[in-house]
């Protein structure tokens, strides 16, 4: 059986762009999951630098931010929170 090479993958060297920022966070938000949110913000902040160890850790996995943390990281980035019905 051949051997199966891995590599290790992050979120944050894929994030390039306004646009891929907002679409990851998008995905993220139509899953459902807050831990998945969370991380995804995380990812972005690291990406662009935003905040220190300590924003990480709240917007990682094992984080419970707060939503005006939410917020915060949101405004920072040049997004916000909207709305839309289920359809």
């Amino acid at each position: 059986m051949a051997t199966i090479q891995t590599y290790p993958w992050d979120a944050a060297d894929h994030l390039k762009t306004k646009e891929n920022i907002a679409a990851y966070l998008e995905a993220a938000l139509e899953d459902g999951d807050p831990s998945l949110v969370g991380a995804a913000l995380g990812d972005i902040a690291r990406r662009t630098g935003l905040g220190r160890e300590s924003l990480y850790k709240s917007l990682s996995n094992q984080g419970n931010p707060e939503f005006a943390t939410v917020l915060k990281v949101l405004q920072a980035l040049g997004l916000r929170l909207q709305v839309v019905p289920i359809t």
